[in-house]
């Protein structure tokens, strides 16, 4: 770029750009995409992690119960089975010891079905569903859309939670020709509630399969008929429930309820004539909650962790806004931990300034000429990106910044930075919330992606591999870091 030096914002020689070897990028990369295509929901997400977590050898806690705590050891817990955090205690743990946490989350912008969302319009037999997020809505019409989540089901005595994934497209959000919007190249702002809501099938051929003929809005009573709606299932379309029952092999009455996210159903792959991007959903952010899983798992793996004298930990909530009370989990840890009742107020005094919380959310690049001052300008194969905001947007300060930099340039890991302008907006991501909740140190970081919050986003292959080393680099070695700050 014109006036730039191409070295200003990356913290590591040039080589390293090209290094580790391409197919060590492109097996890191693969393996991500195996993940994020089993993982079209939070829940799915979570179920994911949870067995690659036990089959690493992790122990699942529950909140309700004491939790005795040892030394080298490594657990987990989840809660509303979206969010979960695990941990590994180091070997010569003791309590007030920090600890190091990398914090992400599992939820992605989607459309997701109403309680009642059984609808006719116009002939057609529509599924109502619900903003969630900051989503790009536009590039939800023209995809080939399924469901995904969780349902609730009545077994025996028993309500058990299952995972469904329909992987055929079975919904679809249709474009209004250009002939009868004009101006549909010059504005596009689809209305909300009523553009946004998928056709399942049409009314004439659901009622000619058996399907109960669905009423019409035009022709809906007054009031709620909730007293005519036997069961869950018949606040839906007999068409989906159909469908979600075969799934799972139960019976509409099972049902109970359920919790369903739109989804594409065109997988994620790599792309690129080199081989050196990824096209996929839900990039922001299960590339860092994958990422943070991984580098957890393989930092216990090296006979590391005994040696280790803080705590080790991943939170991937199910809302990026979310604490999920976080303050309560790390008092409880330290409060339970080898048996011994602690004091909770005492610890939380010690241990919260000595830790640093790891944010990670993903970067957007678009317009960055426009939108990011011109000496911070990210760009894609040339490290993972910290964020900085002096209005508190982001929460890196001059001291985490300095201690990710010292871990980074251990393990020649590239990095970048990023200041938004003046005179363009900011997001924000948990880190201040966290921050000025948990009163400990924190960083903004996050990898370089375009279309963020689209259907389909895009990042280069280069940010799995980058990630997961600087993940693993910031678990094995911030407390060696830490200990060197003489102030």
């Amino acid at each position: 770029m014109k006036g730039r030096s191409t070295t200003s914002n990356v913290f590591c020689s040039p080589s390293t750009l090209t290094n580790p070897s391409m197919e060590v990028t492109l097996t890191a990369a693969r393996k991500f995409i195996s993940f994020v295509n089993s993982s079209p929901s939070p829940f799915h997400a979570v179920d994911e992690i949870k067995q690659r977590l036990i089959k690493s050898g992790f122990t699942e806690l529950r909140e309700s119960v004491h939790w005795d705590i040892k030394q080298n050891s490594k657990y987990f817990v989840t809660k509303n089975e979206s969010t979960i955090i695990a941990f590994a205690v180091g070997g010569k743990f003791v309590p007030g010891n920090p600890f190091s946490i990398v914090g992400a989350h599992t939820d992605s912008p989607c459309l997701r079905v109403k309680p009642k969302s059984a609808t006719m319009k116009s002939g057609f037999c529509m599924v109502g569903v619900e903003t969630y997020g900051g989503g790009t809505w536009h590039t939800w019409f023209d995809r080939d859309l399924t469901v995904a989540g969780r349902v609730l089901i009545k077994n025996g005595g028993k309500i058990d939670h299952r995972l469904v994934h329909v992987k055929r497209p079975i919904l679809r959000i249709p474009n209004i020709a250009i002939h009868l919007q004009r101006d549909m190249n010059e504005k596009f702002s689809p209305n909300k509630e009523t553009h946004l809501c998928p056709v399942l099938a049409t009314a004439v051929q659901a009622e000619l399969q058996g399907e109960k003929k669905p009423v019409p809005d035009s022709e809906a009573k007054t009031k709620t008929s909730d007293e005519e709606m036997k069961t869950q299932a018949d606040k839906h379309h007999p068409a989906l429930i159909k469908i979600l029952c075969e799934e799972l092999k139960i019976n509409p009455e099972q049902i109970l309820d359920f919790e369903l996210c739109l989804a594409d159903t065109q997988p994620a792959v790599i792309g690129g004539i080199l081989d050196e991007f990824i096209f996929s959903p839900r990039l922001d952010n299960l590339l860092n909650a994958y990422a943070a899983c991984e580098a957890l798992i393989e930092s216990c793996g090296n006979n590391s962790l005994a040696t280790e004298t803080n705590i080790r930990m991943i939170s991937l909530f199910d809302n990026e806004e979310s604490d999920v009370l976080q303050v309560y989990r790390l008092a409880k840890i330290s409060v339970d931990f080898n048996g011994l009742k602690q004091e909770s107020a005492t610890l939380k005094k010690v241990l919260m300034p000595q830790s640093l919380y790891y944010i990670d959310d993903d970067f957007d690049l678009f317009c960055s000429r426009e939108k990011h001052e011109s000496n911070h300008q990210p760009a894609f194969h040339k490290g993972i990106v910290i964020k900085f905001n002096s209005n508190q947007r982001y929460a890196t300060t001059a001291v985490t910044a300095t201690i990710l930099r010292e871990i980074a340039r251990k393990v020649d890991a590239p990095l970048q930075e990023v200041v938004v302008r003046n005179d363009s907006a900011c997001g924000s991501t948990i880190g201040p919330i966290m921050s000025a909740k948990l009163g400990m140190k924190t960083i903004d970081v996050g990898g370089p992606q375009l279309s963020m919050h689209s259907i389909r986003e895009m990042c280069c292959t280069s940010s799995v591999h980058q990630a997961l080393t600087l993940f693993k680099a910031f678990f094995e070695l911030y407390p060696e870091v830490s200990a060197s700050i003489n102030f």
